[in-house]
C-alpha cells in the first residue's frame, strides 16, 4: 500500500518525507488543476525528484488540466524535462498528453479527471499505454474491487482531503461565475460559499443548512482496512501547507503499519482521528466507499481546524551542538507548554512542546512580544524558518 502525498512548494516536500510517505505528487506551473499552489518550474523538477530519490520516495508530475492548441509546444518542452528529470511518472489524462508521454516512455497514470468508474473504461486506457488509474471519487469499495480485478490494473484512490460537489472536479461554476475554470486549476470554490434558495416572488426558503454545494471532506480513515486491495492511497491538498501535509500522512502512515501489522482496531482509529481534526477540514465524511453521501455537507465557511497557527517570528540562530533555535518575538508572547513549529523550505515542518524558555536573563516561564529567547528542539531548524504558535481554536 503506497501512501503518496501532495506537494506544493519545498517545505511541503521536506514535511512529506519525514512524515513517511512513499511517494510524491507535484505540479509544474501552468499545467496542472492546482494553479493557485506555489508549484514547481521546470527547473526545479530535477531537484524534485533528486530529493525524492535520495529518500526512496518516488515522485509524480501532474500535467492533468485540458490542454489547447496554443500549448501543445510548451507540453512537448514539459514532457521532455520531466522524462530527463527521471520522474517516476506522470498523472494526466488529455489525449495528447497520454499520446506523447506513451512515445517519450514515461509511466502514465491515468488521472481522476477521466472519470473512470467501471471495468470497461479501465481497460480502454490499459490500451492506451496506461499503468495506474486514479478512479473517480465516485467509486465504491465494491465498484473498486471489481475494475482493479477485471482490468489488472494498477488502481490509486482518494482517501483524504477535499471533495467536489460535481463529478471528480468536472464542475463549470467557477468558469461561469469568474471566469475561472476548475478544468485548467484556477477554481475559486464558489460551491463551498453559503446560498439562499429564492422564488420568483422573492421568497427565501427555509434551509437548515445553506452551505447546500459544500461536500464535507473525505476521511477515509475510520474503514482504512478494507481498502488493503488498493496501490495507492492518496491525500488531496497541494493547496495546503506543510504542516497539513505532515499531520496527514503522519497519521495515515501510523494507520498502515498497523493495518500491515495486523494490528488495527477502533481505538487506533479514535486516538488518530483528533490529529486530522487539528488540521484544515469541513468535516469528514467517508464518501462515496461505503454509501451515497447525501446531505453530507459542510456547516461553515472556511475550515473546522481544532488549531490555528500564530506566527511568532524568524529563526535568527541555530546552535547545532545544543540543538537550540533563537528567534526575536515579533506578535505573541507563548509560555513553557506551549506547542510551537518551524516551517521552512529545508526544514520542512518541526514541531516541538516548550520545556524550557531562556532569554539573557536566564530561564523564565513565559515569553513575551519584544524579546530574544531561546528554545531547545528536536531536530535541526535553519537561519529564517517561519516559527508559530499552535493554539486550539474550540
Amino acid at each position: 500500500m503506497e501512501l503518496l502525498a501532495p506537494v506544493g512548494n519545498k517545505s511541503m516536500l521536506v514535511a512529506a518525507v519525514k512524515a513517511g510517505c512513499n511517494a510524491i505528487y507535484f505540479g509544474v506551473q501552468g499545467f496542472n488543476m492546482r494553479a493557485s499552489a506555489n508549484n514547481f518550474s521546470l527547473k526545479e523538477t530535477k531537484e524534485v525528484v533528486n530529493y525524492c530519490h535520495k529518500y526512496n520516495v518516488k515522485a509524480y508530475c501532474t500535467v492533468n488540466v485540458v490542454v489547447y492548441e496554443s500549448e501543445l509546444k510548451k507540453l512537448e518542452k514539459v514532457l521532455k524535462s520531466l522524462k530527463k528529470a527521471k520522474i517516476d511518472a506522470i498523472i494526466c489524462w488529455d489525449f495528447a498528453v497520454v499520446k506523447r508521454a506513451k512515445e517519450l516512455g514515461l509511466e502514465i497514470h491515468l488521472s481522476t479527471q477521466a472519470s473512470v468508474s467501471n471495468s470497461q473504461a479501465a481497460l480502454f486506457w490499459k490500451e492506451q499505454g496506461i499503468s495506474r488509474i486514479v478512479l473517480a471519487r465516485e467509486c465504491s469499495i465494491e465498484d473498486a474491487k471489481e475494475i482493479k480485478k477485471k482490468s489488472g490494473l494498477e488502481i490509486e484512490m482518494f482517501v483524504h482531503g477535499a471533495r467536489c460537489i460535481s463529478y471528480s472536479g468536472r464542475c463549470f461554476m467557477s468558469q461561469e461565475l469568474f471566469n475561472k475554470s476548475a478544468n485548467r486549476g484556477e477554481c475559486l470554490q464558489p460551491c463551498r460559499r453559503e446560498y439562499k434558495v429564492i422564488d420568483e416572488e422573492g421568497k427565501e426558503m427555509i434551509m437548515s443548512n445553506n452551505f447546500i454545494m459544500s461536500a464535507k471532506d473525505l476521511c477515509a480513515l475510520p474503514i482504512l482496512d478494507k481498502l488493503k486491495f488498493v496501490d495507492s492511497f492518496k491525500i488531496e491538498g497541494r493547496n495546503r501547507g506543510a504542516e497539513y501535509v505532515f499531520k496527514v500522512v503522519s497519521v495515515y502512515r501510523k494507520a498502515i503499519d498497523a493495518i500491515n501489522k495486523k494490528e488495527s482496531n477502533e481505538k487506533l482509529v479514535k486516538e488518530l482521528l483528533p490529529q486530522l481534526e487539528e488540521v484544515y477540514n469541513k468535516g469528514f465524511s467517508t464518501g462515496f466507499f461505503v454509501d451515497y453521501p447525501h446531505h453530507q455537507r459542510a456547516s461553515l465557511y472556511g475550515s473546522k481546524a481544532t488549531t490555528e497557527k500564530v506566527q511568532l517570528g524568524l529563526v535568527k540562530n541555530y546552535y547545532n551542538k545544543i540543538r537550540v533555535a533563537e528567534f526575536k518575538v515579533e506578535t505573541h508572547g507563548f509560555k513553557q507548554g506551549d506547542k510551537l513549529a518551524f516551517i521552512g523550505p529545508t526544514t520542512g515542518y518541526e514541531e516541538i512542546i516548550v520545556d524550557e524558555i531562556h532569554t539573557d536573563d536566564g530561564v523564565v516561564k513565559e515569553a513575551q512580544k519584544g524579546e530574544i529567547i531561546s528554545v531547545k528542539v528536536n531536530s535541526k531548524v535553519r537561519v529564517n524558518d517561519k516559527v508559530y504558535l499552535i493554539k486550539k481554536r474550540f
